[in-house]
């Protein structure tokens, strides 16, 4: 009983470009900050934050696609756990816009100092 063994090298290089591209997309929006996505709101943020946040989760996706090996399992575990990791992130971000608007609104509005 003999096992071949596929070698994977293509596949490797493949991740490595998809995962740089968009984090060179990243970057560069960063950098630059078009002020026709800084200055557009939707829901709450800016357009540009929600694109590093989108594409934040398609590289963690990608990331537990290829690395963790999640394509070659069944649907059902697939989706257990990305979708168990999609909640917690959407519940953390909103924790988070919630804190954030509400500190900001006490720093706002109060005779409290923005000391830092």
């Amino acid at each position: 009983m003999s096992h071949e063994h596929a070698s994977n090298t293509k596949r490797i290089w493949l991740v490595f470009g998809y995962l740089s591209l968009i984090t060179t997309v990243e970057v560069i929006l960063g950098i630059i900050k078009p002020e026709s996505l800084e200055f557009t709101h939707f829901i709450g943020l800016n357009l540009l934050n929600w694109i590093f946040y989108i594409l934040t989760l398609v590289k963690a996706y990608y990331i537990v696609w290829a690395f963790m090996h999640m394509e070659g399992e069944k649907s059902s575990l697939r989706w257990s756990v990305v979708s168990s990791v999609i909640f917690l992130v959407l519940y953390l971000l909103f924790i988070l816009l919630t804190e954030g608007h509400y500190i900001y609104g006490v720093f706002k509005d109060s005779t409290i100092k923005w000391n830092f």
